[in-house]
């Protein structure tokens, strides 16, 4: 069930209510002992660390994003070479951090989910 919280923070943009929806069924069935926090920017998803966010970050360029859209982001020990990241960046020596777009339920697939899958066991201490 989502939190009062959860639900504000879509205040501003209602059409990506249903995006997060769908994304916080795959991740919390995938990672059933994950937390969630809100923030004012973004809500974080946490193991022992945080490994996945939501947000409305305007990474990429802008004509290219969804309407509506959902910034997702994840850190992983290696750099995706996938055409669905819209930015990358390598903020300490082999910790990526991934920015990818979803715009639909089915942008929240099986290889986003396998990414955020990998960044859980990463962020739990796991290789």
């Amino acid at each position: 069930m989502m939190t009062s919280d959860e639900i504000l923070f879509f205040n501003t943009h209602p059409r990506a209510l249903p995006l997060y929806a769908v994304l916080r069924e795959r991740i919390l069935t995938a990672v059933p002992d994950a937390r969630i926090e809100v923030g004012k920017t973004q809500i974080s998803f946490f193991t022992k660390h945080m490994f996945a966010a939501a947000s409305f970050a305007p990474v990429g360029k802008a004509g290219e994003r969804p309407d509506p859209f959902l910034t997702v982001t994840f850190g992983l020990r290696r750099r995706l070479a996938s055409r669905r990241v819209a930015a990358a960046a390598e903020p300490y020596p082999n910790r990526w951090t991934h920015h990818v777009w979803i715009g639909s339920a089915e942008d929240a697939d099986e290889e986003l989910m396998g990414w955020i899958g990998e960044a859980a066991a990463v962020s739990s201490g796991k290789r």
